[in-house]
């Protein structure tokens, strides 16, 4: 079977820029066994050659079918990749990819750049040392980059600005699904950390501390606290008082409810205290919040 593909590289202009991310090129490659890679029709800038390659913007490709091997210069070694990799590249970040000529692979891949990919780099979501995305094959991953390569065939307006807030929407299902995948290959830490979680929701009013939940769950200390924060961005304390901010805008919600008994449900020791808790979170006081729903 011959290889196939689709290639398409896009103009941009600076009120695209404004958006805060543009997308610069989209395709898919098909490469059968035994097939040259990559295929024919990629400009100059984008061409491999024996030593790899730099590009000027980020790209997301996604091995769907096939094996290979990548490198770039911050992993600074080779690395196996298998069907359900996504491949996260840099812009002034030498790399190399290439598929395994025995089995040839099928990727897609989405080219942006812009100060809102820029940051979130700088915020550290992405970086140079972690371009590998072991996400598993996805059905609604491949149908988002088919959506954009179907958009920019259209070519009709604004769908610059259509395409790039799919791209943001990949990025953002890259890093849960990323994420979440990490976390499903160790069904211990899945178990104790969803028995942590439930344990906060259903006990929002307690003061437990991050020792007494460990001690419940059978665990050392120092393993739960940095598990659970590894997990989900916050502290067991953070997450017990996030759920108890939720829960007193759900009680405020209640017109039956006076402020007072609200703060006794949550347990604390008098309105004032509740007062100045829900005001640092929600930016608004209680009775600010109340009026919103009464």
């Amino acid at each position: 079977m011959k290889s196939k593909g689709e290639l398409r590289y896009l103009s941009f202009n600076s009120r695209d820029n404004d958006w805060g991310i543009v997308t610069t090129s989209v395709g898919y490659q098909f490469i059968d066994p035994n097939n040259p890679y990559p295929l024919i029709g990629h400009p100059d800038s984008y061409l491999f050659n024996n030593e790899g390659r730099i590009l000027n913007e980020y790209q997301l490709v996604y091995i769907v079918k096939g094996s290979g091997e990548f490198t770039s210069k911050s992993t600074n070694k080779q690395h196996k990749i298998s069907p359900g990799t996504m491949l996260l590249l840099f812009p002034d970040e030498w790399h190399n990819y290439q598929p395994t000529r025995k089995t040839g692979w099928h990727e897609y891949w989405v080219g942006f750049k812009g100060k809102d990919i820029d940051n979130r780099v700088k915020n550290n979501f992405l970086n140079k040392e972690s371009p590998i995305f072991k996400i598993g094959i996805n059905i609604d991953l491949i149908e988002i980059y088919k959506k954009i390569i179907n958009l920019v065939i259209e070519d009709k307006k604004g769908y610059q600005q259509m395409a790039s807030s799919m791209v943001l929407h990949l990025l953002g299902e890259v890093y849960y699904k990323n994420l979440n995948y990490q976390l499903e290959g160790n069904q211990y830490t899945v178990e104790k950390i969803n028995e942590a979680k439930y344990f906060l929701r259903k006990n929002i009013s307690s003061n437990h501390t991050a020792k007494d939940i460990a001690k419940r769950l059978n665990v050392s200390y120092s393993w739960f606290r940095q598990t659970f924060k590894k997990h989900t961005g916050v502290s067991p304390i953070q997450y017990q008082l996030q759920q108890k901010h939720l829960y007193a805008k759900e009680l405020l919600s209640d017109p039956n409810l006076s402020i007072t008994e609200v703060a006794y449900k949550l347990n604390f020791e008098n309105v004032g205290q509740f007062s100045t808790f829900f005001k640092q979170r929600e930016g608004s006081s209680p009775t600010s919040f109340r009026k919103t729903f009464l």
